[in-house]
């Protein structure tokens, strides 16, 4: 996994959302165990104030260093 994970997580586990903001790209695709997928900073963010720290991704895309794509094993 790129370096990038590694801070994302623990600017989550700090609560850091000025850091998570600047990690996650604008324009972000969060795919959920469910199958559903999530679009958008501010409606992931969102979601992981209410379920607090996620699971390492099975997959991760980058672009511009910030994380694009998020797969949820």
């Amino acid at each position: 996994m790129p370096p990038v994970v590694d801070e994302f997580l623990q600017a989550v586990r700090a609560e850091d959302r000025e850091r998570m903001k600047l990690l996650l790209h604008p324009y972000l695709h969060w795919g959920r165990r469910d199958g559903t997928t999530l679009r958008g900073r501010r409606k992931v963010l969102a979601m992981l104030q209410e379920m607090g720290v996620p699971d390492r991704p099975a997959a991760v895309e980058l672009r511009d260093g910030q994380i694009y794509r998020w797969e949820t094993i």
